[in-house]
């Protein structure tokens, strides 16, 4: 579609042409489009900023089968992993005593936290310092 200065229409981004290239049908009539052709529909699709549906529609495709095809060139696009994902787990062995974790307050306060069962103690202390500020 082409605006002119006669009449009103919104500017629509077109599809540029598509290369012909052979088209075959299979046994039940259906058009067979060759992956060299489908490439080309899909460099220009992520090209044309449109949705998968207003591609597939300006191009004369059936969304669905243009969904498929888009579902397979991304994940053909995927780097693949090397090697699965590992997951480890990590051990910490206890501190001695004289390592702690300092905290140093607003005002020039200073807590600190020898063993971990001392955590949920030092929320509760900062939680209470805050809502009486």
């Amino acid at each position: 579609m082409r605006a002119t200065s006669d009449s009103v229409l919104p500017s629509v981004t077109t599809v540029t042409d598509v290369p012909k290239l052979s088209v075959t049908l299979d046994t039940k009539g259906r058009v067979r489009t060759p992956k060299e052709q489908r490439r080309v529909i899909l460099a220009q699709f992520d090209s044309s900023g449109m949705s998968a549906a207003q591609f597939a529609q300006r191009s004369g495709l059936k969304y669905s089968t243009f969904a498929r095809w888009v579902q397979r060139y991304r994940r053909t696009k995927r780097p693949e992993r090397k090697s699965p994902v590992r997951l480890l787990e990590a051990v910490v062995a206890p501190t001695s005593l004289g390592a702690a974790l300092p905290v140093q307050l607003p005002g020039g306060a200073r807590l600190e936290i020898h063993e971990a069962g001392q955590v949920p103690l030092a929320a509760a202390l900062l939680r209470a310092m805050e809502q009486s500020c």
